[in-house]
């Protein structure tokens, strides 16, 4: 495989994808690959997303060998700055050999949460079982 697309939004969210999220600024995303034997990072790319919040990232070689992740890297807001654990990364295939006839690789959302919730957050989370958050 020469390349293959990344698509991805990276989204600042309060609570649920479409529930309510800060409006889409540029974040800055990489992409890694590291051998999944010796841990040795194989590949690296850095991105931005556009003003929606989506990006993409072209990743050159076959990695069959290596785990792949793309990761949000740097929010520029103040009050939308902070990770949540399993939400920050997300890992996708980049080779050949996996039984997708296609370059382009379609990954989870990945965000970032206000430090302030939103009146009501914690009770839609609760309700929807999404976070263990503490609010």
């Amino acid at each position: 495989m020469a390349k293959a697309i990344v698509l991805l939004s990276a989204l600042c969210i309060v609570t649920l994808a479409n529930f309510a999220h800060c409006n889409p600024e540029v974040f800055d995303v990489e992409g890694k690959c590291r051998n999944i034997t010796t841990e040795t990072e194989t590949f690296s790319v850095e991105g931005v997303t556009d003003k929606d919040g989506k990006y993409k990232l072209t990743v050159e070689g076959d990695h069959e060998d290596d785990i792949c992740e793309v990761t949000v890297v740097k929010s520029p807001r103040e009050d939308c700055k902070e990770t949540v654990s399993g939400y920050e990364k997300a890992r996708i295939e980049c080779s050949d050999n996996v039984g997708m006839h296609n370059a382009v690789r379609y990954a989870n959302p990945l965000f970032f949460m206000k430090a302030q919730a939103v009146e009501g957050c914690k009770e839609v989370l609760d309700e929807l079982g999404l976070f263990p958050v503490e609010l």
